[in-house]
């Protein structure tokens, strides 16, 4: 079985997408930015780095300093699929942060969606 193509899609490709769907919602970069350093435990100068890498997906998880063990309370559906079953790790990873980014440009407030 092949795996997904968005394994080895460069992080830096989507980000500008994330940015674009919270900008058009009004929210803000550093909101985004926000949600990914929680959800991922990167700095904001290794975040930046990253980007400017252009490491893919598998590389922006598997770098990430400290994945936060509160992102197991991510609950929802993104592309019809349940977060909390997806099965394979790489894939929940990249679904929760799309329910993260969802949730943001929803104009849910910052403290809910870092489920604090």
């Amino acid at each position: 079985m092949t795996e997904h193509r968005i394994y080895t899609t460069s992080f830096a490709s989507v980000y500008p997408h994330y940015v674009n769907k919270a900008e058009r919602k009004g929210r803000t970069r550093d909101e985004l930015d926000t949600i990914i350093r929680w959800l991922t435990g990167y700095s904001e100068s290794e975040l930046q780095h990253q980007l400017d890498a252009g490491v893919d997906f598998r590389t922006f998880f598997a770098d990430a300093p400290a994945m936060n063990p509160s992102r197991e309370l991510i609950k929802g559906v993104v592309c019809g699929v349940r977060v909390e079953n997806v099965e394979h790790p790489l894939m929940r990873e990249i679904r929760y942060l799309d329910k993260l980014v969802d949730e943001l440009a929803r104009g849910k407030k910052l403290e809910k969606i870092l489920r604090s």
